[in-house]
């Protein structure tokens, strides 16, 4: 339950917000950003092809491709002793999420690749929804600005059955042409996360090359990781981190991809002497229940019991302060976006948590339902307003990780003081039109793929 004596107070004039373009504005610093982070990470040595980290020099057309990385930190409202900000990484149409800023990174690599080399490319790519989403929004730019041709640079994603809702018509599939050219693939299969598994498989049996064409299998974390390293750099310039303020940076998480990032980008700075590594900031992992695994593994917990309340007809639990405390299912999936279990990027942010400070806190749909008509009047005057009728909701992360800030506030998780909400994600059924089912194809095997990708 939220805390009574808690109100959310909304800024009584327009934020003053600042926006940023992820890339445009930060790339002189990527080469940094690269060099640090691919220096202090393993090599890949499993034969898999990968196009190296080398960018595009920028011209007007490398520029309008990149136009869409726009991001904004603003001062949200406030709530008890707390101070809320909003880093809003929706703002490109195309997406509505974070992922837009990677995509673009990723296939700006495979741009300069094909002009070096002359080969042609296909990245390949498993995704719950949003990764596939941005990659093709990417691609489609590359190719509408003229960065390449549609046959020079393909894409094909991989998404489970159970996110088909999720997906987009867009320009790559409304011409038949392009959609035979990039595929989206759909897994029927028992689990979601299985088209990381049969994804790998494919790459590993008919990679790196095909009938002439590189295979990139681009769902590593690196490839993430340098791009959301950025949002580092934007607080630094519009809001730095002080010590003593007790901020805390919030995120909605499947395997804290943008968390790491943006430590990678903190790291940066304090190599470079902008900030100091005593002003860093703690965070906090939200999760749902269906995949709680970062949080459990940070608190090194397990699930609680949940039992049916009779007054609430709700099933509740009192053991953990990390967990909701009502739920209308306590096995819900609020979200298919968040679909990873145990992900090997615990263990580095249980360090990051274990250093700076933070929590975990696991949401239900329930607690979001109750906090969503007060949540309304804090995003009315930014890039994703909240509709008045929340079923026309597909996109959860906003929504569960205002929630989760809020709880963990009452909960005494985190302490008093700033916490930036990262807006990792926010979309509704007005956002978008979805994916024909002529214009997917239905796999279960390695064998079904290669059918599908044809010659």
């Amino acid at each position: 339950m939220s805390n009574p004596n808690a109100t959310l107070r909304a800024p009584t004039t327009t934020p003053i917000s600042a926006a940023r373009n992820l890339i445009l504005d930060y790339y002189d610093r990527l080469p940094a950003v690269i060099e640090h982070y691919v220096g202090d990470t393993a090599p890949m040595d499993d034969g898999a092809f990968a196009p190296g980290f080398e960018l595009p020099e920028l011209d007007d057309t490398v520029r309008e491709f990149f136009a869409v990385a726009d991001a904004d930190l603003h001062h949200l409202g406030d709530y008890a002793d707390s101070r809320l900000m909003l880093l809003d990484l929706m703002r490109n149409p195309g997406t509505n999420t974070t992922k837009t800023v990677a995509s673009l990174l990723i296939v700006a690599r495979a741009v300069e690749y094909i002009r070096r080399t002359g080969n042609r490319m296909l990245i390949f790519s498993p995704t719950s929804a949003n990764k596939g989403t941005a990659l093709r929004d990417a691609v489609s730019r590359a190719i509408t600005v003229g960065l390449v041709t549609p046959t020079q640079l393909r894409v094909v994603v991989l998404a489970p059955k159970s996110c088909l809702g999720k997906l987009r018509a867009d320009p790559l599939s409304a011409d038949p042409r392009l959609r035979a050219l990039n595929p989206v693939l759909i897994y029927d299969g028992p689990q979601a996360e299985d088209v990381k598994a049969l994804g790998k498989q494919f790459i590993e049996r008919h990679g790196p090359e095909r009938h002439g064409t590189k295979l990139w299998f681009s769902l590593e974390l690196r490839n993430y990781i340098i791009a959301d390293a950025a949002r580092a750099f934007l607080e630094q310039d519009v809001s730095p981190a002080r010590a003593g303020q007790n901020r805390t940076h919030a995120h909605a998480v499947s395997s804290a991809f943008g968390l790491l990032g943006y430590s990678l980008g903190r790291d940066i700075l304090e190599r470079q002497g902008i900030a100091r590594t005593e002003d860093r900031a703690g965070y906090l992992l939200v999760q749902h229940l269906g995949t709680p695994d970062m949080v459990l593994s940070l608190h090194q917990s397990t699930k609680p019991e949940y039992t049916r309340d009779e007054h609430t007809g709700l099933f509740a639990q009192h053991e953990s302060q990390h967990f909701p405390l009502s739920t209308f299912d306590p096995q819900e999936i609020l979200d298919p976006t968040f679909y990873t279990r145990a992900p090997a990027t615990s263990t580095e942010m249980n360090r990051l948590i274990g250093r700076f400070g933070g929590a975990g806190i696991v949401v239900s749909l329930s607690e979001c339902l109750e906090r969503y008509p007060h949540l309304r009047p804090w995003f009315a005057h930014t890039s994703r307003p909240l509709p008045a009728d929340f079923r026309t909701v597909r996109e959860w992360s906003l929504v569960m990780a205002s929630t989760g800030v809020l709880n963990a506030l009452d909960r005494g998780l985190i302490k008093p003081g700033e916490v930036i909400v990262h807006g990792s994600g926010f979309y509704t059924t007005a956002d978008y039109q979805s994916l024909e089912q002529a214009a997917t194809r239905v796999v279960r095997t390695v064998d079904d793929i290669v059918a599908a990708l044809g010659t």
